[in-house]
């Protein structure tokens, strides 16, 4: 099994596995051209995983990937070639046709043994998190216990996938039944390494598809060690491909005519050009993009609870969550509440993820560093009040993390730049208004509508803003209200792009096409006579 991939102080042990050994090269890759470099000897590269082998690549760009919380350098990971590429897809492809041949029973029984190997090796997935991505360890296992949870609705593809059947005539029958695509691919986001490959691979693969993975190059980690288990679970060679890059790599995704379907996590640029390029090539695309998540507090919440679980929700994960409560919306006199929120987040330690009492960990790179602390600093400059600044904060041993402490912003205003952008760090942005009314519409005016909050005692007055909001998750008295699998992560307006969302009913919707057949078999054309034993006289 694939342990930790790095070699920071105890997580540089060897695999134990056969296959992890083979991939003990590391495992990386990067949607942004950046860092480019030679492959050198003193750092270990990652391998592409192809036809059921870790592979070493033949890329002559390699990109980076550094721990966040020192700057160490883990590894190396490669622009996978033209080459490499096609061989993925050629795999996937010959995989498909035999893959889609069995039945929705024995591909229930490879889900359940994943599920199994994963819920065994939560803390060793989750270790690895804490170094290449920087969560607090306990953080970090949430992250995959929530995409666990979508093999466990694949565990029950039997009945979700079962057909509908009427009879439309006198001996005749029309029935739907759903197949799968084809070749399928997923391109991963850096902030949940399990949770979003898991929302993507176990749904294709147990509706009949073959699928190639991108994980992010920044933590691809968890990704490797998946596919070993999904090996291990029985996932035939070529159903499952892994393979490294960024522009490129995306850009063949988007064209290569053997992939008929794309699910994408990740920033807004990126999403929008897989979008309307996948969807130029014919394929089916789901995109998930950005958010501003806004959280209202009425006067009637109970102070406690809201305040606490504000601070959770603002700055757990270091603000590095597309669903994360980046901006609070105080109603009348709670502006009130602020100092005392601010003394609830200064309580946050902010350190090494694998500390147990560390509550946020670094961001993930230099670069989202400097654009939280510009965004910060903007938002001063433009009139808000730094009620609390996380900027400059060190870490005793870790001196060279990417580590921003928690930020709140009050007075701000719907045209500063620190409330337009998705900051993506430990930094709550707070406005006041005096009414409901003046809430719902100002989030209803923002062009995201990922997720929403309202901390209330009222029922009609949650239940006004749950009807009356533009959003596509809401939470009442819960600050991240993401689904569990049984529904659907229903983000909505600019947060998506595509018309089936991820998980729940309409993921493996997604995976699949109906198709109908109507059959005719007359009664009149069934014999029913009876043999003769008469001597034949012709």
């Amino acid at each position: 099994m694939l342990s930790a991939i790095l070699k920071s102080s105890s997580l540089n042990r060897a695999a134990q596995s056969p296959l992890a050994r083979r991939a003990f090269s590391t495992n990386l890759p990067m949607l942004q051209q950046a860092s480019q470099v030679k492959q050198t000897s003193q750092a270990p590269t990652v391998k592409n995983f192809i036809h059921g082998e870790m592979v070493e690549s033949q890329a002559n760009k390699w990109i980076e990937l550094h721990n966040p919380a020192t700057q160490e350098l883990l590894g190396l990971v490669p622009e996978s070639t033209l080459d490499e590429l096609k061989e993925a897809t050629k795999s996937a492809e010959a995989a498909a046709k035999e893959w889609k041949k069995t039945t929705a029973l024995h591909r229930q029984r490879v889900m359940l043994d994943l599920q199994y190997l994963i819920r065994q090796n939560m803390d060793r997935l989750a270790e690895n998190i804490v170094q290449e991505q920087g969560k607090t360890f306990v953080d970090a296992k949430g992250d995959v216990f929530r995409g666990l949870q979508v093999v466990e609705q694949a565990c029950a593809l039997t009945s979700q996938l079962m057909g509908e059947k009427l009879t439309v005539a006198k001996d005749m029958e029309t029935y739907m039944y759903r197949e799968p695509l084809g070749v399928t691919a997923g391109i991963c986001p850096f902030n949940f390494p399990a949770m979003i490959p898991l929302w993507m691979f176990p749904l294709s693969i147990a509706a009949g598809n073959s699928m190639i993975m991108k994980p992010s190059e920044r933590d691809p980690g968890a990704m490797m060690m998946l596919a070993e288990l999904a090996a291990e679970a029985g996932v035939p060679k070529g159903v499952l491909n892994i393979v490294h890059g960024s522009v490129d790599c995306v850009n063949f995704i988007c064209d290569e005519p053997a992939i008929k379907a794309i699910s994408f996590v990740g920033s807004d640029n990126a999403g929008k050009h897989i979008y309307t390029r996948g969807n130029a090539n014919g394929k089916r695309v789901q995109a998930n993009l950005g958010a501003k998540n806004h959280a209202v507090v009425m006067p009637d919440a109970n102070k406690q609870a809201a305040l606490n679980a504000i601070a959770g929700a603002a700055f757990g994960a270091a603000g590095q969550r597309c669903m994360a409560l980046s901006t609070l919306v105080m109603v009348g006199e709670t502006k009130e509440w602020l100092p005392e929120l601010a003394e609830r987040a200064k309580q946050l330690k902010v350190g090494y993820g694998m500390d147990p009492e560390t509550d946020l960990g670094p961001v993930i790179t230099p670069q989202a560093k400097e654009r939280a602390e510009r965004l910060v600093q903007s938002g001063v400059d433009e009139g808000a009040n730094l009620l609390l600044d996380g900027r400059g904060i060190v870490v005793k041993g870790y001196e060279k993390g990417n580590f921003v402490g928690p930020t709140i912003l009050s007075d701000v205003k719907t045209n500063m730049e620190c409330y337009r952008e998705e900051i993506f760090a430990p930094v709550l942005v707070c406005l006041q208004v005096d009414t409901l009314d003046e809430a719902i519409e100002l989030i209803n005016a923002n062009p995201y509508g990922n997720g929403t909050a309202i901390f209330t005692n009222s029922g009609p007055v949650a239940r006004k803003f749950e009807h009356e909001i533009d959003v596509g998750q809401v939470g009442i008295n819960s600050p991240i209200p993401v689904p569990v699998p049984p529904f659907s992560f229903t983000g909505s307006r600019g947060s998506i792009l595509g018309d089936m969302n991820f998980y729940g009913k309409s993921g493996l919707h997604f995976y699949t096409k109906p198709k109908t057949v109507t059959a005719l078999w007359r009664e009149a054309d069934a014999t029913h006579s009876r043999s003769s034993v008469a001597m034949p006289t012709m």
